[in-house]
C-alpha cells in the first residue's frame, strides 16, 4: 500500500470519473476500494523574507497553500494561476510557477479523503496579495509558525517544510 504522505510521480493522473470534478475514488490492484482522492493545484509563495503565505477559507479553522480544483480542461499550472488570481488577487505568468512536484495527504476538509496537489512555488511580497472569493484571511509565516498554527496536513507535513528547507 502506498503511503498517503509520500509525495507521488508527476505522471499521476487524474480520474474525471470520480464523484466531482478533480475527485476520484482509488481501486488497487487487488480490488479494495481506497480513500476517495480530491485533485488540486497549490501555490507555495514565499517573499523576499522566506515566509510563506497561507489562506484560511471561510467557514473553515485550517490554513492551507491558495490553490483549488482543476476547472474542465485546465491543465495543473493554469489551475494555479487561476486560483491564485481568484483567491489572492495576484497575478501569475505560468512561466513564473517553479514546479514542485505532487504531493499526497489527508485532505483538511473533506474527512475520509486524500488530497493528490500537484505544487508550484512562487514569489511575492505582502502587498502584492489580499484575500478574495471565499478566502477569510490570509497570514505569512515562519518555519517557528509550523507547530502552533492550525494548518492542513498538506501544508504542515509536506509543502512548508520543503519550502522552508529550499529557503534556508
Amino acid at each position: 500500500m502506498t503511503d498517503p504522505e509520500a509525495p507521488v510521480g508527476a505522471g499521476a493522473g487524474r480520474d474525471a470519473t470520480g464523484p466531482a470534478l478533480g475527485a476520484s475514488a482509488a481501486v488497487g490492484l487487488d480490488g479494495a476500494v481506497r480513500a476517495p482522492e480530491v485533485h488540486v493545484s497549490a501555490a507555495v509563495v514565499l517573499d523576499a523574507a522566506g515566509r510563506a503565505l497561507v489562506v484560511r477559507k471561510r467557514g473553515t479553522s485550517m490554513f492551507m497553500q491558495p490553490g483549488g480544483k482543476p476547472e474542465a480542461g485546465e491543465d495543473a499550472a493554469t489551475a494555479c494561476a487561476r486560483e491564485v488570481r481568484e483567491e489572492i488577487g495576484l497575478e501569475v505568468a505560468l512561466d513564473a510557477l517553479r514546479p514542485l512536484g505532487v504531493f499526497r495527504a489527508a485532505a483538511a476538509n473533506e474527512p475520509g479523503w486524500i488530497v493528490v496537489a500537484h505544487a508550484f512555488a512562487l514569489s511575492a511580497e505582502a502587498t502584492d496579495v489580499e484575500a478574495r472569493a471565499e478566502i477569510a484571511e490570509t497570514r505569512w509565516i515562519t518555519r517557528d509558525d509550523l507547530a502552533i498554527l492550525p494548518l492542513a496536513p498538506l501544508s504542515r507535513d509536506l509543502l512548508l517544510p520543503a519550502a522552508f528547507d529550499r529557503h534556508g
